[in-house]
């Protein structure tokens, strides 16, 4: 079914694991694996490993619809999926000293989802009011004051999900307004690129032009949206938020680079040490369970660590506890070595 017939058979296999996935979410949502769930469990972390081994396009394109299922919990089973990349790609090692990721071709490339987006934002009347204001920024609008009450679900579904919060809610928010501020960033890069001469600027070098200018409105109406997020919910639902951002930290593409800017850009922006710590943590819990880890979140945490910008290694939740501040320094090491350098010398990922 994976194999024939123009990849017909890839909704139904999708279906099925899903349909899995929400079987075994109310055991692993409380970590009771007895015997059987955990002998499920194994089976179904070996059936994802040959996926990604033979077929990763089938894991890159429905990995927005794998997530939403997924308990937060399970981090190698994520992992799993957000490790897939096309096999056409070769990825370039992210500790290569002085790599320069935003020189790579593929960044400028967004990748295929196969999932809607956008289906849980229709049905509870969100997307107008999302498109609206990105296109608009009108400030006078209640859309940012009345989001963070738009997250929680009614009793009755909370009682049978476990939380609160609409989490497939907040992971759509999120990447459709990522997708949509991706793809005014690509409109805006080929109306300047049309009518230069040849290789007089690189697609890529546009692209960053204008996702990383002050001026630029389309990006600052989305970073209103995810700083609105970050600072007016509370922990358990920025927690859910940034996990959400970190899901989209896979393979080279406009979306990983976009996300990256975005999540470093949180960073740098907050002037609240528990928002930087809450970031920190849900990049290297990603990164302390078993490989295979996702680019897009090795290539992060590398650029925050490393770029004398973040002043990473003199935030007090790094020292405080010599096994915590031995933790990273091993996670570090890891990853190309903690010491941080200068920012003209790190890939210039990050914030310009």
């Amino acid at each position: 079914m994976l194999t024939g017939n123009g990849q017909k058979g890839w909704p139904y296999i999708q279906r099925l694991l899903v349909d899995l996935f929400q079987f075994m979410e109310p055991f692993l949502r409380h970590a009771e694996l007895g015997d059987p769930v955990r002998v499920l469990y194994k089976g179904t972390l070996r059936v994802l490993l040959v996926l990604l081994h033979d077929f990763p396009e089938f894991l890159c394109d429905y990995h927005f619809t794998f997530c939403d299922v997924i308990p937060p919990s399970c981090i190698q089973m994520r992992n799993i999926i957000l490790s897939a990349f096309p096999r056409s790609m070769r990825l370039p090692d992210p500790s290569t000293p002085n790599l320069k990721i935003d020189l790579l071709q593929e960044i400028t490339q967004s990748p295929r989802i196969l999932s809607e987006v956008d289906a849980v934002l229709r049905a509870k009347q969100m997307k107008a009011d999302i498109d609206e204001y990105l296109k608009t920024r009108q400030q006078s609008s209640p859309f940012l004051s009345e989001l963070k009450e738009k997250l929680f679900l009614s009793p009755n579904e909370a009682a049978s999900a476990g939380t609160r919060y609409n989490v497939p809610l907040i992971n759509s928010l999120v990447l459709y307004v990522g997708m949509q501020n991706v793809w005014a960033i690509n409109v805006q890069a080929i109306q300047q690129l049309e009518g230069r001469t040849p290789h007089a600027q690189s697609a890529t070098n546009a692209f960053q032009q204008h996702l990383y200018s002050p001026t630029n409105t389309d990006v600052i109406a989305a970073l209103d949206i995810f700083q609105t997020l970050i600072n007016d919910l509370d922990t358990e639902r920025r927690y859910l938020f940034l996990n959400a951002v970190a899901n989209q930290l896979r393979y080279p593409n406009t979306h990983t680079h976009y996300f990256s800017f975005v999540i470093l850009y949180l960073f740098t922006e907050s002037n609240q040490e528990i928002i930087q710590e809450q970031i920190t943590r849900v990049l290297l819990e990603r990164l302390i369970v078993n490989r295979p880890h996702p680019w897009g979140l090795l290539i992060t945490f590398i650029e925050l660590i490393k770029n004398l910008r973040y002043n990473f290694w003199n935030r007090s939740f790094i020292r405080c506890a010599p096994e915590i501040e031995k933790l990273f320094e091993s996670v570090s090491r890891s990853c190309g070595g903690p010491k941080p350098v200068d920012e003209s010398m790190v890939s210039g990922w990050g914030l310009t």
